[in-house]
Formats: C-alpha cells, structure tokens, sequence
C-alpha cells in the first residue's frame, strides 16, 4: 500500500461534506501564488479549469487535489493536511462564506515512505 500524499483532518472533512451538500461534487487546487493562493482552494467540479501543468495528488474527502506543478516542486517531498481554520480568507474558495479557510499543513516524509510515495497523476 502506497504511502498518501494529501490527506484531511476531521474538521475540514466536516466542512468539505457541508460544502458538497451544498454545491455537489467539488475538488482543491493549490497554486503557489501569492497571499491566499498559496492556500488550498474550493470548487465545485468544473467552476475551475485544471490546467495541462497541475498534478493531482489525490484524494480528500472524495476531492480530487490538485497542485501546479511548480509548486508541488516545493512540496514533493512533503505530505501536506488540509486544516481548516476560523477566520476568513481573501480568496474565491468556497467556504469563505462560512467563517473558516483551509489551509495546507506539511511535513517532510521519512525516508521510508518516500520509498512508497504515491506517484502524482497529471
């Protein structure tokens, strides 16, 4: 069994399965850019178009994660957990609107699970 590379914590999972009773099915990308961007993002499928350079790195809460590429350079040793947090965001996520932002904790991975990562898709 291949070691994940994103996973979620039980209050973002509390907060993404609010949002898909809202909005449907949804998925994160996470950018690099600057202030908020550099943040996981929200969407419902297809309000946002994934780009021939952004990697999935798998699966929270049954959302596809994206990451651009240059970015998951960054992070490709890493195994990031989406958090949420109270306190608003500047960006278009959706779960603005509730009071609370997601946000990417990481940590590096140990030489033995980076010898079973889970290859990224793009």
């Amino acid at each position: 069994m291949s070691v994940k590379r994103v996973s979620v914590t039980d209050d973002a999972r509390a907060v993404i399965q609010k949002l898909q009773q809202q909005h449907g099915e949804l998925m994160f990308h996470q950018s690099g850019g600057c202030c908020d961007g550099s943040s996981p993002m929200c969407f419902a499928k297809g309000d946002f178009l994934v780009g021939s350079r952004d990697l999935c790195l798998g699966e929270i809460a049954g959302c596809k994660f994206y990451m651009a590429a240059d970015q998951f350079e960054y992070y490709k040793n890493s195994h990031i957990v989406v958090d949420v947090a109270k306190g608003r965001g500047s960006s278009f996520s959706l779960e603005i609107p509730l009071g609370v932002r997601f946000m990417a904790v990481s940590r590096v991975f140990s030489d033995n699970e980076l010898a079973d990562v889970q290859p990224v898709e793009s």
